[in-house]
């Protein structure tokens, strides 16, 4: 009998033991979409209830984790998601050989107010440090590689990223209280270029942002950060040439963060279009947190395309 306790203590721990490199996190959100059309829309008035479900797996060994995340996906015919459901998205091996951190397999990459995220599979970064001096190689199976240097001079942290058809400057600083992000993105092909300023400050806990994009007549802006998701401006998505900006304040009352943008979308040709949102965020018991965005969408000369969108947001992580 005391053997059987032995074994059955001994089994036990070893158990604790393999289940504390396994960790799960993740989140849920249901939204509520009202959207009230312009005058001439076929569709005037539209509801809309979504809910988005994803959680992550990790598994690691010493230096060596192995991460997926599963998520609920819409059917979509622009991009590898063509099927609704619930479905794999990222999966990767995080490891080191020495002083080189390697991570290969398919992740999204982050957005920017030029680009919007992207995942691709076959991807392959190895990243060390020289001298303070960050190195990190990227490759995928579209052979798109990328070598970027990535570093801090003086409070600047700036950046260079080669790539196959363009080359990234970034700079990050704050100059007399005010937060400054810069970035350049130069394609080798002629009139292709574009880049983007922040600028942020707080003034007795309002933080104020100004941002901008800019981009030459042949490059094409997508991005959805700060400045949100504009690619359906006017009667069409934005075309070569376009440029966003906008105004932004944030504050928070009474347990309450309450932040209001305007948006401006610049066509090269055809409408302009302006965004006006605000937003109250709202965390609740349990961990939820509820939000409220409103958006306001004018478009210069046409009513069709104008609309008011309310989106109710209660989501929780994990």
């Amino acid at each position: 009998m005391k053997k059987q306790l032995l074994i059955a203590a001994v089994a036990a721990t070893m158990t604790s033991a393999a289940m504390a490199d396994i960790s799960i996190t993740g989140g849920a959100k249901v939204n509520y979409l009202n959207t009230e059309n312009g005058s001439g829309n076929a569709a005037l008035s539209t509801n809309a209830i979504n809910h988005d479900v994803d959680f992550t797996i990790k598994g690691q060994n010493g230096d060596t984790a192995v991460t997926m995340t599963v998520a609920t996906t819409a059917a979509s015919t622009s991009s590898a998601d063509t099927t609704a459901g619930l479905n794999v998205e990222d999966t990767y091996l995080t490891t080191k050989v020495g002083d080189i951190a390697i991570k290969t397999g398919t992740w999204m990459t982050g957005d920017d107010m030029l680009n919007t995220t992207s995942r691709a599979e076959g991807k392959f970064e190895a990243s060390t440090s020289f001298s303070g001096v960050k190195v990190t190689y990227t490759d995928t199976q579209d052979s798109n590689a990328t070598v970027k240097l990535a570093t801090t001079l003086s409070d600047v942290a700036v950046s260079y990223e080669r790539g196959t058809v363009s080359d990234t400057y970034t700079l990050d600083t704050t100059v007399a209280g005010f937060g400054i992000s810069y970035k350049l993105r130069a394609l080798d092909a002629a009139t292709s270029d574009k880049d983007s300023l922040m600028l942020t400050k707080e003034f007795n806990g309002v933080t104020a942002t100004y941002a901008q994009a800019n981009a030459d007549t042949s490059a094409v802006l997508a991005g959805d950060s700060w400045l949100g998701d504009y690619e359906g401006a006017g009667d069409a998505t934005l075309v070569g040439g376009d440029d966003v900006s906008g105004f932004g304040a944030a504050m928070s009352v009474a347990g309450n963060t309450i932040q209001v943008k305007s948006i401006t979308v610049d066509a090269t040709s055809g409408n302009d279009t302006d965004f006006t949102k605000f937003y109250v965020t709202r965390p609740l018991a349990g961990g939820a947190t509820f939000e409220a965005i409103y958006t306001d969408k004018d478009v210069a000369g046409s009513t069709e395309n104008d609309s008011k969108i309310l989106d109710l947001e209660l989501a929780v992580k994990f």
